[in-house]
């Protein structure tokens, strides 16, 4: 199906290439309907290796390491459209470059490929595969039940979508209800197709109810069981001032299942209702100065007492490997991806503040970005300056420490410290 929209996507582009050739029409040339873009990106880095640290030994027992380890990562990403009438079609192929001292690989990642249809202003119709982003939070959305999870550490990435069907049936009135729009969705996953979405093969439903109430944003989301469990969610955003933003999401997701490691290594999983729920900010000061603020709350993390037995389990398995040689314990562990996610845990709180062009330097933007686990008093710390002076250029210099005890989430991060450079160019 992919391969598909390609042939299409080039062979309308190359007959309206044609077309413009004898065309001199001047509504034409105003409004192409086609577009190609995207940007190439280099992102070199420097890492301070920790090596007692929980997820080095994880990552790194058996190898020789040093303690600063260098690693390179690029990406091109394009984005092409052709629009016609009602009807768009759309494709975002990401070609990643990774070079660590773990992995050296080139891939190619279809990020989205979808067609849309829209017959008039109230109905739109898509088919293909898309990134929803559903959601109010900048750096969680609990309640996006159709989506990747996005990375606190850089929000704003563009992420991999889902193959699913959907669509928008839209209304607008006069009063305090301004808009309602209907969002019912579908999304099959098997061992070919979404085969990340869940573990049974099944179509997945769900849907949003967007309102625009009272000037309030407000979104009432479900998913039905099927690849996973039954889920609930309510969102919100609403301007209280022109530069004063709230917002904040709540998510029910019923029979929830956690992996959970004992002290005896012993692994059991545990069902219960999770509740998670987030509340934001958004403040744009006179002087350009941006705060963004939030507090999570992730009822599907592990607790803390949860999490320091998992890290004593690390512990007895590299004693294990150092005595016996033996690293069975360290790869089991390592396989359970769920304890070294982002965001692994119960509580936590986000913070940005970001300055547009201070003491008058023009297209320089610097940043500091502080993400803290509540629960056990670890942080991330990344200051960050972006310049974009040149024309299509973006430079991005950015630093991040991890600080935290022992046993505690940041503090048992494989690097103590990294900087990188970001040289991102777009086309």
């Amino acid at each position: 199906m992919v391969r598909v929209l390609v042939i299409l996507l080039l062979l309308a582009i190359t007959t309206q290439v044609d077309a413009e050739e004898f065309s001199f029409d001047e509504a034409d040339l105003e409004k192409k309907i086609w577009h190609l873009g995207g940007y190439a990106e280099a992102r070199p880095g420097l890492n301070l290796l920790d090596k007692d640290a929980a997820q080095t030994r994880l990552r790194y027992y058996g190898r020789q390491v040093d303690d600063l380890l260098v690693d390179f990562n690029g990406k091109l990403l394009l984005e092409g459209s052709l629009e016609k009438d009602w009807a768009k079609l759309f494709v975002q192929p990401s070609l990643d470059y990774t070079n660590t001292r773990l992995n050296n690989y080139l891939k190619l990642s279809w990020y989205e490929a979808w067609l849309q249809a829209k017959p008039n202003d109230h109905l739109k119709l898509l088919v293909g595969k898309k990134s929803l982003k559903w959601g109010k939070g900048y750096a969680w959305n609990p309640v996006a039940f159709f989506d990747r999870p996005k990375s606190p550490d850089d929000p704003e990435l563009s992420l991999e979508g889902y193959w699913l069907a959907t669509a928008d049936f839209i209304r607008s009135f006069n009063g305090p209800l301004q808009t309602v729009a209907f969002t019912p969705i579908l999304l099959p996953q098997d061992r070919d197709l979404n085969s990340d979405f869940g573990t049974s093969d099944a179509v997945n439903w769900g849907g949003k109810l967007y309102l625009l109430l009272y000037d309030t944003d407000i979104d009432l989301i479900i998913r039905g069981k099927g690849s996973r469990n039954t889920a609930y969610g309510l969102d919100f955003s609403r301007n209280l001032t022109t530069n004063f933003e709230l917002h904040g999401e709540l998510a029910w997701q019923v029979g929830n299942q956690r992996q959970v490691i004992g002290t005896s290594g012993q692994r059991a999983i545990v069902t219960d209702d999770a509740l998670s729920w987030l509340v934001g900010l958004r403040y744009l000061t006179e002087q350009d100065t941006t705060w963004i603020v939030e507090y999570y709350r992730n009822g599907t993390g592990y607790t803390k007492n949860e999490m320091e037995t998992y890290f004593q389990q690390v512990e007895q398995g590299w004693a294990t490997w150092q005595s016996s040689n033996n690293p069975t314990g360290l790869q089991q562990l390592g396989q359970n991806q769920a304890y070294t996610r982002q965001a692994a845990m119960r509580d936590y709180l986000y913070a940005r503040v970001s300055q547009k062009e201070p003491f008058d330097i023009l297209y320089l933007t610097p940043a500091v970005t502080a993400i803290a686990n509540l629960q056990d008093q670890s942080l991330s710390l990344a200051p960050e300056l972006v310049y974009t002076g040149i024309t299509n250029l973006e430079l991005r210099l950015k630093g991040t420490a991890t600080i935290g005890p022992d046993r505690s989430e940041f503090g048992e991060k494989a690097a103590d410290a990294r900087i990188e450079l970001r040289v991102r160019y777009y086309f």
